[in-house]
């Protein structure tokens, strides 16, 4: 499985000021050679190196190796549309391989300016520091908010996978971030708490409208991106780890219409569209398959109304947010809890060697979206 490492630069100020004179002079070099591509009709890497090639190296003072790897960013965008000639941003990504950038041990990066070599000092957490040898291929140099970053691709093995006995079933939800099957609740509350310390300060710059108050309002956004960044990662490596110590898969819910599904009071809004349900279920994904654990998503429209005994589906069974009464067997239970224990249940009908222990009255019939097997 393929994973990207992301290692932040400290260059100094000497340092910061070439780093960005490479990446707009290389970014210049890539939109050239794309408009001499589109023009002359061309779109592959040897035929816009023979057009492009000697003009970028005299033109913009690129290296040999940056020179093409340019023309590539080029070759790159026409893949995917070659009916318009790209213009770059001028600071771009600027992608780097083993002839133009060596790591230096684990706290130096040697990359190719236009005035030679620079030995630029990097840090990074110990989830990388545990990694760092299996980077192999291409490196993307990355400037945004002031900082440089280099994003990395390495193949990390993958476990050879677990013979489940059942499904751990996940509910999202706005109260509760996510519920399992299990009875668990996870409830994001470091983040709720960091964006309702916040909500003050963000009115009062947004009412303000001044350039320094939207540098503000930024700093503020990329603060509280960081915290749910953060507890998706926990969230995540929880429900994996629970998962595979009780030899279960994991079901999802669909997330085509959660929005939709998900009805919030108007305090709720906030935290309700501010919420990243989809990097939270793509890091249960991705930890869960280097876990060896089988993933699966379903449809799960009507999950919150449905009775996980009886299977009776109707509106009024659900009392309210957090209470799920069942009008026609009246069992009782949290509504999170019930909703993730229906999507226990979808998620086990579509794993073949487990389907046939499901109640058939739970089935339900046809709303459940196709999904690879992991």
């Amino acid at each position: 499985m393929n994973l990207t490492l992301r290692l932040r630069l400290l260059p100094n100020g000497t340092q910061t000021a070439k780093l960005l004179a490479v990446m707009e002079r290389f970014n210049e070099a890539a939109t050239f050679a794309a408009q001499v591509a589109f023009e002359a009709k061309v779109y592959s890497q040897p035929s816009i190196h023979k057009l492009a090639y000697r003009a970028i190296r005299d033109r913009f003072g690129l290296s040999a190796q940056l020179a093409v790897r340019a023309i590539g960013k080029a070759v790159e965008t026409f893949r995917r549309d070659k009916t318009v000639g790209p213009v770059f941003k001028s600071r771009g990504a600027v992608t780097y391989d083993e002839r133009i950038l060596s790591f230096k041990g684990l706290d130096k990066v040697s990359l190719t300016t236009l005035d030679g070599r620079e030995v630029i000092a990097m840090v990074f957490g110990e989830y990388q520091g545990a990694r760092f040898d299996r980077i192999k291929g291409q490196v993307d140099l990355v400037y945004h908010a002031g900082q440089f970053h280099l994003y990395a691709t390495i193949k990390v093995p993958e476990d050879p996978g677990i013979e489940i006995r059942g499904f751990l079933g996940v509910d999202l939800g706005i109260v509760n971030l996510a519920t399992d099957s299990d009875g668990n609740v996870y409830t994001g509350e470091p983040v709720e708490k960091t964006r309702q310390r916040n909500h003050g300060a963000r009115r009062s710059f947004q009412k303000t409208g001044t350039k320094s108050a939207k540098r503000r309002l930024k700093k503020i956004a990329k603060r509280e991106a960081h915290f749910r960044r953060n507890e998706n990662h926990v969230i995540s490596k929880r429900l994996v780890a629970l998962a595979k110590d009780t030899d279960r898969g994991i079901g999802l819910e669909d997330l085509k219409h959660i929005r939709d599904r998900i009805t919030v009071r108007a305090k709720d809004r906030a935290k309700h569209s501010g919420w990243a349900f989809g990097q939270l279920l793509a890091f249960v994904t991705y930890k869960a398959t280097l876990a060896g654990v089988p993933v699966l998503t379903v449809d799960a429209r009507n999950t919150s109304r449905t009775c996980n005994v009886c299977g009776d589906c109707e509106k009024s069974n659900r009392k309210n947010q957090a209470e799920f009464l069942c009008k026609h067997c009246g069992h009782s239970e949290n509504a999170d809890r019930n909703a993730a224990r229906n999507i226990r249940d979808r998620a086990t009908l579509r794993w073949p060697d487990l389907a046939a222990g499901v109640d058939p009255r739970l089935k339900p019939s046809g709303n459940l979206v196709a999904s690879p097997r992991l």
